[in-house]
């Protein structure tokens, strides 16, 4: 991948690139939809990255290409701002105008993309091509700032540049992950602590719907007002309730259930969500694969039942593998209305099981259904 980005950039701009950067994406294996309410997840860095060569030019210039869809960007720093007609440049946009906020001088660059994070799968693709831009232009402008503030940074860029109001989860776990580890990350202090993810004979595989369906987008950010308004609900007789994360069960019971109950389903199963996944770091702790598998299981009948983010593909890959033993736990993971499912199997069974959940999938619903193993590796570095 090195060599062949170098070599694409050398022919693209008759120079070597000062330096070349991974920045991976990210499977959370609990606590979905809890970041933007302020709650824990439970994230890890993949083998599935985004790669960015990058060098400064001497004037205010910015030549991008992505290299996989063949095509090319140019603008100035002069003019940074959103565009509306392609989505890719954005993520490097937004990353780059988060140092003129910072006060920060930009001069012109050059850059190439190129990923190998199946777009739309819900495994992060735009948060590794941000984390991946700021940390080579941190690097390259000698600015010295910590990883965390870079992941604000990037989480920004999406806010600004992409419009989708994500909370901290993937650029947190693009930037910083570490291998065989899973992130318990709390989304409010955004204290972290690596917990041990290190499962002998079983691996992540990742089923991938090859559906994204329009809703995703205007749902999420849906989903966000209606937790928020489940917050103002409590905050009537609990001023000190600032979000979910210092909601309990008895207040959404009390002061949400009896006049909203829409409502009240999409913030209870956030709430359940937070104690599931203080649950699941207590399975992983104690080698308790099988009480984990549970709660993944528990999860995607909460996404797809009461916070409605979930689709048919997803139900139906979740569903397939509920009752076969060599499947651990298993729920749909991201955004929703599409990407991938997560699930927790036996390795020696993958081959086997992917024979025969891969044509039932494709007769049932008339998808491909593409798979990916994954294995949890460092997060945003110079290569």
């Amino acid at each position: 991948m090195k060599t062949q980005l170098a070599q694409y950039f050398f022919e693209q701009y008759h120079h070597q690139p000062t330096v070349i950067v991974r920045s991976p994406g990210r499977v959370n294996i609990i606590g979905e939809h809890a970041d933007y309410n302020n709650g824990f997840v439970l994230p890890a860095a993949i083998d599935k990255a985004a790669y960015l060569a990058v060098s400064l030019r001497d004037d205010l210039e910015i030549h991008l290409t992505a290299l996989d869809l063949n095509e090319q960007f140019s603008t100035t720093v002069d003019e940074l701002k959103p565009i509306g007609d392609v989505s890719w440049p954005n993520y490097i946009l937004g990353s780059a105008a988060q140092f003129l906020k910072h006060d920060i001088q930009l001069p012109g660059f050059n850059a190439v993309l190129t990923s190998n994070v199946p777009i739309g799968a819900g495994l992060s693709s735009s948060a590794a091509v941000e984390c991946a831009t700021v940390f080579a232009l941190n690097h390259l402008l000698k600015t010295n700032i910590e990883r965390v503030p870079m992941v604000a940074m990037a989480q920004k860029a999406e806010h600004e540049y992409a419009g989708v109001m994500c909370g901290i989860m993937d650029q947190f776990a693009s930037m910083m992950g570490k291998a065989n580890q899973v992130i318990k990350l709390d989304c409010r202090s955004l204290e972290y602590e690596y917990v041990p993810f290190k499962l002998d004979g079983i691996k992540i595989l990742l089923l991938n719907t090859n559906v994204k369906h329009s809703l995703a987008s205007s749902e999420y950010n849906t989903r966000r007002l209606e937790c928020m308004q489940a917050v103002e609900m409590i905050q009537t007789n609990h001023p000190e309730v600032l979000s979910l994360r210092d909601a309990t069960i008895e207040m959404l019971d009390q002061y949400v259930l009896p006049f909203n109950d829409l409502v009240y389903q999409r913030s209870r199963f956030v709430v359940d969500e937070m104690e599931r996944l203080n649950q699941a770091c207590q399975f992983l702790q104690d080698d308790n694969i099988s009480a984990l598998g549970n709660c993944m299981f528990k999860t995607h009948d909460g996404l797809s039942r009461q916070y409605e983010v979930s689709c048919k593909e997803l139900d139906y890959l979740v569903n397939f593998v509920r009752s076969r033993n060599e499947v651990i736990g298993a729920r749909m993971m991201g955004g929703g209305f599409g990407g991938c499912t997560i699930n927790l199997v036996q390795e020696d069974k993958i081959e086997s099981l992917i024979s025969v959940i891969k044509p039932a999938y494709e007769e049932a619903m008339g998808l491909p259904l593409d798979y990916y193993i994954a294995t949890i590796q460092n997060g945003t570095e110079i290569i």
